[in-house]
């Protein structure tokens, strides 16, 4: 059993990591900004608290005493670059005061290669709006990449696809690097779920380390 805490919970993605995690006998501090609307998430092996995680000293408290973070916080009323470089230092400062060494990450299908350096939000006409979201995950990205850190990150990006929020868990999903992964079956669907079982998978068993790895069903 390890203590994760996981900033973001409230999110789609958060939560079913929360839910993930609480399953597999995990104790879990779940991290949003305004507590009274996420009540449901209180018990049950959850903790519920308020933090900020563009806040290194925020990211500290909330995280003393824990063995791993999981980040799937967003805020999209703040400037895409802005938002996620703040929240990459937070939590690497943070992380490394309590003494948490494991993170690992939501990413962005749009910031994986479909070839060599050419990355999804690179192709002609990608929605403007959409590219400087994905962006900001890359400049996410920079931060970890250049930082001189004892914390074991990893940042998981699922296909480029709307996640589907109602599918059922089927435990079973692909892993490889920062390019998009092949559809063997045609369709990009992968599910917000078995995301959630690939973040607790490399908390429970770290495979992948200091990089950016794709997911696929």
């Amino acid at each position: 059993m390890s203590k994760i805490v996981i900033f973001g919970a409230g999110g789609r993605a958060g939560r079913r990591a929360v839910s993930e995690a609480v399953t597999r006998g995990h104790q879990v501090t779940a991290v949003v900004r305004k507590p009274a609307k996420y009540r449901h998430l209180d018990g049950d092996g959850v903790r519920l608290v308020s933090g900020d995680v563009t806040q290194a000293d925020s990211v500290a408290v909330t995280a003393a005493g824990h063995d791993a973070a999981i980040n799937a916080a967003v805020r999209l009323d703040v400037p895409s670059q802005e938002f996620f470089t703040g929240s990459a230092h937070a939590l690497l400062n943070g992380l490394g005061r309590a003494g948490a060494g494991r993170l690992v990450l939501v990413g962005i299908g749009t910031t994986l290669e479909t070839a060599p350096g050419i990355m999804v939000h690179d192709a002609p006409g990608f929605p403007a709006e959409g590219r400087e979201f994905s962006l900001g995950h890359s400049a996410e990205l920079d931060v970890f990449r250049e930082a001189d850190t004892e914390i074991d990150w990893l940042v998981l990006a699922p296909p480029p696809v709307v996640l589907d929020d109602d599918a059922a868990r089927t435990g079973r999903y692909r892993i490889g690097g920062s390019q998009v992964l092949p559809c063997g079956d045609g369709t990009a669907s992968f599910s917000y779920v078995d995301l959630a079982v690939a973040l607790i998978d490399e908390i429970e068993t770290p495979k992948h380390h200091r990089t950016m790895a794709a997911i696929a069903a």
